[in-house]
């Protein structure tokens, strides 16, 4: 029987039939910009500060309103400056909660104390904002919030927010407090109800002239994740992810690669030149970018 469809209709179908059309979905470099302006309002973000609690208190909130499951994973450190205890917070936000094997998309939520690689000596103890390095991820699973009702991956998506990627204030501090706590606790005590098969971390990813080269450590790790990554920026024509490896980068991928074997791949900028230093504000920073990058892990999620 012959049938006749409308335009409509055939969308309907479409949608059902799992041929997926996120390859179309285009996050707003507006609001994505917004939401880092609003971060960075905060001010300093340092782990267990009150600016990282009025953050938590954002994050929390604004994804509530989205309708994620939201918790935390708490733990304490020792402040490598005072010796004091400082409470540390993952923050862990579930899209798709009823699947079973799920993708990781993290990004760390803290920023460095203090702008180390200042020229002058005299700057380096002044306020660091970290828009790009802190407040670009942060944003940018904000402005994707407003879009994981718009596909349909296979497989369960968690944000997760690192604490302590750098309290560091002196050589030989410790990099990595959260995603290394995350990572012991996962590979020790491995959850009952699901586990993750691959993940993607992303760090300063606002710069105005975005180059995002392959990563050499996601490439060791993590190459069929990397790969594919850069395979859908392709497919979506998005220049910025440019096709060769150059940096190899000590970040919060490491712990998940090598502790709880999760493949992980770090999309990073590390070209940025406001890196650590006190003009890393959201002047310095595009929401153009941030949507660039949005517009491949929506694609790509949706492929998983």
């Amino acid at each position: 029987m012959k049938m006749k469809l409308s335009l409509l209709s055939f969308l309907i179908l479409l949608g059902s039939s799992g041929i997926c059309l996120a390859e179309d979905l285009v996050p707003d470099s507006a609001r994505a910009y917004q939401y880092l302006k609003t971060v960075c309002a905060i001010g300093p973000r340092i782990s267990g500060s009150a600016g990282m609690q009025k953050q938590q208190e954002l994050i929390e909130n604004h994804f509530q309103k989205l309708g994620a499951e939201v918790r935390y994973q708490e733990f304490d450190v020792t402040h490598p400056k005072t010796g004091t205890p400082v409470r540390m917070k993952n923050m862990i936000v579930s899209w798709f909660p009823e699947k079973t094997k799920r993708i990781l998309i993290c990004c760390h939520y803290d920023t460095r104390p203090f702008p180390d690689r200042e020229a002058l000596a005299i700057n380096r103890t002044k306020p660091f904002i970290g828009a790009n390095d802190g407040g670009s991820g942060v944003a940018l699973l904000m402005e994707l919030g407003h879009h994981m009702n718009k596909i349909a991956p296979q497989l369960g998506v968690d944000f997760v927010f690192f604490d302590g990627e750098e309290l560091v204030y002196a050589k030989g501090d410790k990099y990595f407090l959260g995603s290394e706590h995350f990572a012991t606790k996962y590979r020790d005590s491995p959850p009952e109800s699901f586990r993750y098969v691959k993940g993607v971390l992303v760090d300063m990813i606002a710069d105005r002239n975005l180059k995002i080269y392959m990563e050499k450590n996601s490439l060791r790790y993590a190459s069929a994740v990397t790969r594919s990554l850069w395979a859908t920026a392709r497919k979506l024509r998005i220049k910025e992810f440019v096709n060769r490896s150059k940096h190899e980068i000590r970040d919060d991928h490491l712990p998940l690669n090598q502790i709880a074997n999760i493949p992980t791949c770090d999309i990073i900028d590390f070209d940025y030149p406001y890196w650590h230093k006190r003009n890393d504000v959201p002047a310095a920073c595009s929401g153009q970018s941030m949507a660039k990058v949005g517009r491949v892990l929506l694609a790509w999620l949706d492929e998983n």
